[in-house]
Formats: structure tokens, sequence, C-alpha cells
């Protein structure tokens, strides 16, 4: 990342200036150190209607790769140029917005920014004093959501069938796989490491988590699952992909709602044609799969039945949850990098204010 200032220096966040990180270049790939741009810049102003929000929590999710690359999606690329796209937790300091007063603390999609104007539509207010406001941009929020929906809604489990999740310590799949054993199910994560798969098993309450570096990966998860697979929740593709496919009962839900581990290749990657076993499992095994984005699948019915769900679930402790803090705008770049090549540990968010 391009920065003007010294990194064992960071300029901290104040009143008088706006630091903003940019998208700088299109990135052919892997993003580099000439993809993003840390600015500077006057504070903005609001006017009639709107409201200032000095950013307090950022998070860092998989899809903001996505949004690097000028093509067609299911959201608008980031203008080069543009401040980086993301949800925020924010305080809001002068508001001329009916709801919203000096003092508040929201959820907004102002992006990698200290200072936003915002005239109050797609901002959920959260109150003066919420409890882990960070967690608004994880488990109580769109990570949360998106295990819980599509899970539910797609994966439709039932009690005794195994549910295999990738990325199992993330934000998605640790609670994809706290889910499944709310609901009866077999609960098998897949993660980079051992520390991770410890995680799972011994804190999540996984039965069972296996390391996708292991030589013998493919015949580890067959064995963790004796009676096949019933429901895959797909967030990374690839290795992971490939070792499920097999084992793929007849009639399983595969919930579609990330790549992860193919985010920053350019074409398509090395090795066989996997199109007709992934198309003839589907076919033979009368396989649904559904990709989703959540707030477009999703409304405001499964998103209170989520809301409700989760609080239940955490006052009871019957769901476990772990961050990731990163100090200070400026190392956002590096720990999108992190993240997007699995070296987080839980959900990642990064304290801006």
């Amino acid at each position: 990342m391009d920065t003007p200032d010294d990194p064992e220096d960071p300029m901290p966040q104040t009143r008088d200036t706006n630091r903003r990180i940019v998208l700088a270049n299109r990135p052919k790939g892997r993003p580099d150190d000439d993809s993003l741009r840390l600015e500077t810049g006057p504070v903005p102003k609001a006017g009639a209607g709107e409201m200032l929000l000095r950013t307090v929590w950022l998070s860092l999710d998989p899809y903001m790769r996505g949004r690097m690359d000028d093509a067609k999606s299911y959201a608008a690329p980031v203008e080069l140029g543009g401040v980086m796209t993301g949800q925020v937790v924010a305080e809001v300091v002068t508001s001329d917005v009916d709801g919203f007063a000096p003092g508040d603390h929201v959820l907004a999609g102002s992006g990698w920014q200290d200072w936003a104007v915002l005239d109050g539509s797609q901002v959920m207010n959260l109150g003066r004093d919420p409890a882990h406001p960070s967690w608004h941009l994880g488990i109580l929020g769109m990570p949360g959501f998106t295990a819980h929906a599509g899970l539910l809604n797609i994966g439709e489990p039932k009690p005794g069938e195994t549910v295999v999740v990738a990325a199992a310590t993330g934000p998605v799949g640790a609670t994809v796989g706290q889910i499944a054993k709310i609901r009866g199910c077999r609960a098998v994560g897949v993660a980079g490491g051992a520390e991770k798969c410890a995680h799972a098993v011994e804190v999540l309450g996984f039965d069972a988590c296996i390391d996708h570096r292991s030589d013998d990966f493919e015949a580890q998860l067959a064995a963790a699952c004796p009676e096949g697979i019933d429901v895959y929740f797909e967030n990374v593709g690839g290795r992971t992909l490939y070792a499920v496919l097999p084992l793929l009962n007849p009639f399983a839900r595969v919930p579609v709602c990330g790549m992860v581990a193919w985010y920053n290749l350019s074409t398509l990657p090395d090795g066989p044609d996997r199109g007709p076993q992934i198309l003839g499992t589907l076919l033979r095994q009368k396989v649904k799969m559904q990709g989703f984005i959540i707030f477009d699948t999703f409304g405001p019915t499964e998103h209170a039945a989520f809301l409700k769900d989760m609080t239940g679930w955490l006052q009871e402790g019957k769901v476990r949850y772990r961050e990731q803090v990163v100090e200070g705008l400026e190392a956002a770049p590096d720990a999108l990098l992190d993240l997007l090549e699995g070296r987080n540990f839980g959900k990642m968010v990064v304290r801006v204010g």
C-alpha cells in the first residue's frame, strides 16, 4: 500500500483530517502494495438532512477482493480513486436526520475512512452504548446472518445429518457449524492448521475438523463422514470442494456463499477440467446447489429470525465467537491480504477510532 507516513509512526485518527484508503490500481491476481493508497484530506461537512459519522470499527471480508475488479458481479466495483467499500460501526457526531442523535452508534457502509457523511438511508441505529459494538460486523451482522439464513433456508439441515463447512473457524464457518450442532446434526469442519482444527472441536463443539493442508486430506475427510455428506456449506471452493463432491449423499444441499480459494485468480486454475465431475455429481446425486448474496436473497423476515435466534444463543452460551482485532486503518490492506490467504483466526475487524 502506498502511504505518506513512516510505517513505524502511523497517523492517528484526528478531528481535522480524514484518512481514506482508496483503490489505486486494479490488481491482476493477488493484490500488492500498489493496489491501495492511503490519502488524507479535510473532514467532510454534513448539510441539511445529513449526519457526520466517525468510524470506530471497520469490517474486513473476502468479498472486498471482488470489488477491486472491474467485472460483472452482484455489486458495482469500487471506482479507481474511490474509497474501498466496507461495513463499519461508527459514532454519530452531528445529525440532521430523524432517528439519529449525536452519540448514537450506527452500522453503515461508509468504507475505509475515518469520517463520512450519510443521509441515514441503509444505516442501522445501534443505540448510544451497544454492548460489543464490533459484533455487529460479525456474529450479529452480515457474516452471522449469512451462516444462519444460508444454512437453515437453503441447507435445511435435519437431525442426524452430516453438515460440512470449510473455513470452519472463520466468522461464517464457525457459526454454520455451531448452528448445525444446535439443530442436532453432525458438524465436520475444514480449516488450515492444527490450532484452528483444535479450536473448532474443543471450543466450537464440532464433531471433527480436518486440516486441508494435510497430504491425505481427502482420506481424512471421508473417514470423518462415514455416512456421507448431506449439507456442504460452500465458502471456499478449491481442493475442499473437490474432496466433498464424491461424498455427497443423494438429495444433498449445497448453499454457496463464497469461493475464497479462487478470489485472486486472474485465469482459470491449473489442472483438469472439473466441470464434468461437478455437473455429473449434481445430476446423479440429485444435489441442490444454490448461490446466494445475503441481502439480495433474504429479507426482513429472515433477518428478524436470525437476530432472535442468535441473540438468544449468545445469551445462553450455545454459540461462541472469536474476533481478530487489527489496530489502525493503515494496517487494513495487509490484514485483508492475510484474510484472503487464510492467515486470519476468527472474524477480522479493524479498530479505526
